[in-house]
C-alpha cells in the first residue's frame, strides 16, 4: 500500500448493454438479463429503493455526527442511487466510476442522474485502473464498491491488489462499503482479500439481506466506536436522512474468527 500505482492488468471485459424495465411504480436497470443492477421508485427518485443499497450507506455509522461534507466515490454506478443520494441528500462531492458507457447513458436518460457539476463527476473508466492511479490516493472519505457484471455471480474486481488500491484511495479515517453477493465460499474468499488489505480488526459486516447481499465495511486508520456512540449516530442518521440506521446497528457484527488470520 505505497503511493505508487500498481501495474495495469490486461482485461477485455464483455460489456452487456444496459436495459430498463418497470413494475409496480419501480424502474429497474439490467444488463441484458433478469438480474437487477439497480432500481428507482418513480414517485421518489431520490430514495434508496433496494434494501442492500440502503445498507451500503452504513459507512455513515463510522463518521462522527455533524462531520463536514467530504468526498464520496462509487465504483460501479448501478442505477445511480448512491451517487444521487450522496450528491443531493448528503451534499457531498461525488465521483462515480463506471466502465460501461450504456449504463451511464441509461442513468442520465431514465434514472434522473444529473449532469456533472462542481460536486459531481461521472467517470467512464475501469475501477481497477482508477484505484491504482496514485493521483486519486487519499482523496476519498467514503468508498462504495458494487461491481457485478450481467451474470451477477461474483464481483468483477475481487483480488488483493484491487482492495489494496481501495485502501490507498481512502483518506485517513475513510470507510469503504462493499456489496458481496453469492455463495458462502465466494463471500469468505472476498472477505479474506479485504482483510489482507485493511486488516481484519478494521472490518465489520451486516448480516445478509434475504436476497443474499452482505455488506462489508472496512476502514482506514480508525477504530470502531463504542456501541453507545454508534447508537447515537444511528439515531442522528435516521433523523437527518431517513435511513434505517438503527436496524443496521442491530445487524452489525464482527467477521468470523476464521478471517482474522488474513490480517
Amino acid at each position: 500500500m505505497t503511493g505508487t500505482a500498481a501495474p495495469k492488468r490486461s482485461r477485455k471485459p464483455s460489456l452487456a448493454p444496459a436495459t430498463v424495465s418497470e413494475f409496480d411504480g419501480v424502474r429497474f436497470l439490467h444488463l441484458g438479463t433478469p438480474w437487477v443492477q439497480g432500481a428507482m421508485r418513480l414517485a421518489k427518485p431520490q430514495q434508496l429503493e433496494l434494501e442492500y443499497v440502503q445498507r451500503m450507506m452504513a459507512w455513515l455509522l463510522l463518521l462522527p455526527t455533524g462531520a463536514p461534507a467530504g468526498h464520496a466515490v462509487q465504483l460501479g454506478l448501478g442505477a445511480a442511487a448512491l451517487t444521487k443520494f450522496c450528491h443531493r441528500k448528503l451534499r457531498w462531492r461525488c465521483t462515480a466510476v463506471e466502465l460501461n458507457a450504456t449504463v451511464i447513458s441509461a442513468c442520465r436518460l431514465w434514472f434522473r442522474l444529473p449532469d456533472d457539476d462542481a460536486r459531481l463527476a461521472v467517470v467512464q473508466a475501469d475501477a481497477a485502473d482508477f484505484v491504482a492511479d496514485a493521483r486519486h490516493h487519499a482523496t476519498a472519505d467514503a468508498l462504495c464498491v458494487d461491481l457485478y457484471d450481467h451474470e451477477a455471480a461474483a464481483p468483477v474486481l475481487d483480488d488483493e491488489v484491487f482492495y489494496c488500491g481501495c485502501h490507498a484511495l481512502l483518506a485517513e479515517g475513510g470507510v469503504m462499503s462493499v456489496n458481496l453477493f453469492g455463495r458462502d465460499v465466494s463471500f469468505g474468499r472476498s472477505a479474506e482479500r479485504i482483510a489482507a488489505a485493511f486488516g481484519a480488526e478494521r472490518m465489520a459486516m451486516l448480516k445478509p439481506t434475504k436476497e443474499g447481499n452482505t455488506i462489508v465495511l472496512a476502514w482506514k486508520g480508525a477504530v470502531l466506536p463504542a456501541r453507545a456512540e454508534l447508537a447515537a449516530r444511528a439515531e442522528a442518521i435516521e433523523a437527518q436522512y431517513g435511513l434505517p440506521a438503527r436496524k443496521w446497528l442491530k445487524l452489525l457484527q464482527n467477521l468470523p474468527d476464521r478471517l482474522a488470520t488474513a490480517a
